[in-house]
């Protein structure tokens, strides 16, 4: 079916990867391609169920704890970076490692260092248990509060209300980090803001893309998994600024055409952990219930890149094994059998 009079699609743009996804993406990519399967990731290297069934069925190895991948193993940390506590434990688990944290993670990481050296507190905003804000606080535990949301912030207490600085998680909403960031400086004036913004260029641009498409779009679909922080505050995003529904979903397949009655304009983006190719799928999906017509509404443009982690420049297989021939044990082959060393 083409497009029916008076139905149409709003695209946001920018949508999907942004650098840091897609470099974490293809860093597992070149870690089979060079180094042969198993590679070990902790955690899931991206918050997508579709990227992580594909990189399993490539070879990759998703675990919960360093400790699960068994010595003599590559072990690559997922984009949300991780605390300093877990690359003691790969070390200690005699296993090479591939840094896959975003550039921009890591930026806040190295502010946390830096303000706790200073002696300051740091409140950090963020939502508890997620891996970036778990990461993060590891950097300073001594030193770190966390503020789920402007709930949190009565009970928040801090040493001494001149020396206090906030950081943030950098997937959340742009409007929920300064509401609580308002209220964290009505309870301590003196509060200082990191040196630039820590929500990600990709989660502002994505944000504003909806926003401009939330005001026209009676629905908005917005393409992404229910772990993934950054996609779920888009569908928050959406209702906020008008939309009469929006709905988080993974693949086109768990549409309910009962989302459409009624519904002229339907708005569509994806997270930003989310491939192109699903977001087509749901654009086929529409046209085939009459809704082809397509409008773009773009809010920025991006170019920013990132450079491939430094490790994936080295044989990392003869560092594992080197490991294991230092510390004595098996070493595990690339098919995964054990040898001995």
């Amino acid at each position: 079916m083409t497009a029916s009079p008076g139905r149409r699609v709003l695209l946001a743009a920018p949508r999907g990867y942004c650098a840091g996804v897609d470099r974490a993406v293809i860093a597992v990519e070149k870690a089979l391609e060079q180094y042969g399967a198993p590679v070990y990731v902790r955690h899931e290297i991206v918050h997508n169920k579709y990227v992580v069934r594909t990189l399993e069925n490539k070879g990759a190895i998703f675990v919960e704890q360093t400790e699960e991948v068994p010595p003599g193993n590559i072990v690559m940390f997922s984009a949300h970076g991780v605390a300093p506590t877990v690359h003691d434990e790969a070390e200690q688990g005699r296993l090479a490692t591939i840094d896959a944290t975003c550039p921009l993670v890591t930026k806040v990481h190295k502010e946390a260092v830096r303000f706790a050296g200073e002696d300051y507190d740091i409140l950090l905003i963020g939502h508890e248990g997620h891996e970036e804000v778990i990461g993060t606080s590891g950097e300073a535990p001594d030193h770190i509060t966390l503020v789920d949301g402007p709930e949190d912030v009565a009970k928040v207490e801090v040493r001494d209300p001149s020396r206090v600085v906030w950081l943030s998680q950098t997937t959340l909403s742009v409007d929920e980090t300064m509401e609580t960031v308002d209220a964290l400086k009505e309870k301590f004036p003196q509060l200082i803001s990191p040196p630039s913004d820590d929500i990600c260029y990709a989660t502002q641009n994505r944000q504003l893309a909806v926003k401009q498409m939330g005001a026209e779009a009676e629905l908005v679909i917005v393409v992404g998994s229910r772990n993934s922080s950054n996609s779920k505050r888009l569908v928050e995003v959406a209702k906020l600024a008008g939309s009469r529904e929006a709905y988080l979903v993974d693949f086109a397949s768990e549409i309910d055409e009962a989302w459409l009655e009624g519904v002229t304009t339907v708005g569509v983006t994806s997270g930003a952990s989310v491939p192109e190719v699903l977001v087509e799928e749901v654009l086929e999906w529409l046209t085939q219930r009459g809704y082809g017509d397509v409008e773009l509404v773009k809010a920025a443009e991006e170019s920013i890149t990132f450079s491939l982690p430094k490790e994936l420049r080295r044989d990392l297989r003869e560092e594992a094994a080197a490991l294991m021939a230092e510390r004595g044990g098996l070493v595990k082959d690339i098919s995964g059998a054990p040898s001995a060393e």
